[in-house]
């Protein structure tokens, strides 16, 4: 049953089984994997069912070199799930691997297992399958465009998303609003108390907008607010340790990663491509996708080099048109008309004539833009008409190729485990008292080597494949270009074996306290390249299969 916590009428809730924290897509795949258990639960969501004026202004956040976007750090149900545009590809082998030349340990889990957990979330939460991202998947469409290189140390890597992306408080509302699950709106919570004398948590602190306080009693609580509110609401919560809840050897908020990123360089083509849509993107089957380039695995285990990737964007006469980019949304918004197209032309490979129509997020989206009436989206597209008209020619013929000299780079880096990229709390605090988070994290010269080498090397095969030639100045830029935030807040409370290095164990709970776990990308050792959701949600079925079977232990015993 959804309902706001003012509609408590009672200063203490509970006591619940599993009480989850955060509605973004891990705390509801926890939930929904534990609603059929007969466990008590309960959901915990800052925000409303639409994003509100208070909800943003709990958002604040200061940041110290790569800016925070506020688009990153919803508070409405659903979480960041509401404002993403779907794109989604596994971890590699490689990126779970011991890396010698990184500062902090590897995974502890193997990715057969996480294979698997991704087949899972593919069947219950409309992600690709995994046999799509493998050779014979995807990948069958390279035979479809104007050339088909055969690289020597550059690889190729799929992002695929659903056409019309997960928003998870949407698709899981039967299961939120059902009798299985009690979820409170409005209900942000402050810090965990824990229960005197014992290594456990007793309750959470929650408060309403109207300033209403009630505490929240479980058995087991599960922290699923984001890689930065993770790591704040242990900072937060010090009555068992002075230095945080898990804090105990200064783990908490370090090792901060992203996926910075940016345009830089552009690939002139030998000859104008008229199409290449395993490489500039496409929509078939039901995703929208493309294959980005990096550097092969090979050579970044012989070279101690990260996983980043870049992608190639075809430049159209109509690139980066905000009117453009308001007509894909308005259509992307109109889910039937846009569902007919779809249907009408399931079988076809479609090519994308504008980088805002794949699964990567576009500018007007980020900044919500269910927000801007239809009558705003009409305003863009007519304040740029002559341009949005010669993109609607060439989209609605379909058969009609425009003809791409060249494409921009766009860059995706992997960022490096870094103990001094870390979230802390500032002194300026928010509309409940509570500090906020204060965010430094900059790239590191393992990271700009990465990227370096990553452009060094296309170069090279352009030229060898007598494809065209790169044109890059990023081993020279000065400051670094590559630094907006993709909203992937990733390691802040990473997992491990070691209490030393890690904050979580294997299993995601924190170390030294009994009935406390985390959920979401803050838990991952390493990021890879690939955007997190697709894993977090593969942990968040594998951290609700455990806690099925070890409150069900706790009960026979």
């Amino acid at each position: 049953m959804i309902r706001e916590l003012d509609q408590a009428g009672r200063e203490e809730l509970g006591p619940y089984d599993v009480c989850v924290v955060g509605s973004g897509p891990a705390g509801v795949t926890v939930v929904a994997e534990l609603a059929g258990s007969g466990l008590a639960l309960a959901l915990l969501e800052s925000g409303r069912l639409a994003p509100t004026s208070r909800g943003d202004e709990l958002r604040k956040v200061e940041s110290e070199g790569i800016a925070i976007k506020d688009s990153s750090r919803e508070r409405v149900l659903g979480g960041a799930s509401t404002t993403w545009a779907g794109l989604a590809s596994p971890l590699d082998e490689v990126d779970l691997e011991p890396r010698p030349f990184l500062r902090a340990p590897a995974w502890p889990i193997a990715r057969a297992e996480l294979m698997q957990l991704y087949a899972e979330a593919s069947a219950r939460y409309r992600f690709p399958a995994p046999a799509l991202f493998a050779p014979g998947g995807f990948d069958a469409l390279r035979a479809k465009g104007d050339l088909a290189p055969q690289w020597q140390h550059l690889e190729e890597k799929v992002f695929l998303a659903a056409a019309e992306p997960q928003d998870f408080g949407r698709e899981q509302r039967s299961v939120l609003d059902g009798p299985a699950v009690e979820t409170w709106l409005d209900a942000t919570v402050l810090r965990l108390e824990h229960e005197s004398g014992t290594a456990r948590v007793r309750c959470a602190l929650v408060r309403s907008s109207s300033g209403r306080g009630v505490r929240v009693r479980a058995r087991t609580f599960v922290l699923a607010t984001g890689g930065i509110e993770n790591a704040r609401l242990l900072l937060a919560s010090h009555d068992m340790c002075a230095a945080g809840l898990g804090n105990e050897h200064d783990q908490v908020g370090r090792w901060l990663m992203n996926h910075p990123k940016s345009y830089r360089g552009v690939v002139h083509f030998a000859r104008p491509m008229r199409d290449l849509p395993y490489y500039f993107g496409c929509l078939h089957k039901g995703y929208a996708g493309y294959a980005g380039l990096r550097l092969s695995v090979a050579e970044q285990r012989r070279r101690g080099l990260l996983d980043s990737y870049v992608r190639l964007e075809p430049l159209f006469p109509w690139t980066d048109s905000r009117g453009v980019e308001a007509l894909v949304l308005a259509v992307k918004r109109s889910r039937k008309l846009f569902s007919a197209w779809k249907r009408k032309r399931e079988d076809e490979v479609v090519p994308l004539r504008d980088w805002s129509e794949t699964g990567d997020d576009s500018a007007l989206e980020s900044e919500r833009g269910r927000k801007l009436s239809y009558l705003a989206l009409a305003g863009l597209v007519a304040a740029d008409l002559p341009r949005v008209a010669r993109y609607a020619w060439h989209r609605v013929r379909g058969r009609s190729e425009p003809l791409v000299p060249r494409a921009r780079v766009r860059n995706f880096m992997e960022m490096e485990p870094d103990p001094g990229n870390r979230v802390t709390l500032s002194e300026a605090r928010d509309a409940h008292g509570v500090r906020v988070p204060h965010v430094r994290h900059r790239c590191t010269d393992l990271d700009r080597r990465s990227l370096v080498a990553l452009h060094e090397e296309l170069a090279r095969e352009l030229e060898r494949t007598g494809l065209g030639w790169l044109e890059s100045d990023l081993a020279t830029a000065d400051p670094w270009p590559v630094d907006q935030d993709a909203s992937h807040h990733m390691g802040t409370t990473r997992m491990g074996t070691d209490p030393a290095t890690s904050v979580v164990d294997p299993d995601l709970r924190l170390h030294t306290v009994e009935n406390v776990w985390l959920a979401g990308a803050s838990v991952f050792p390493t990021s890879g390249c690939a955007n997190p959701t697709l894993t977090i949600v593969a942990l968040s079925i594998r951290l609700a299969r455990h806690l099925r079977r070890e409150l069900s232990a706790e009960g026979r015993a």
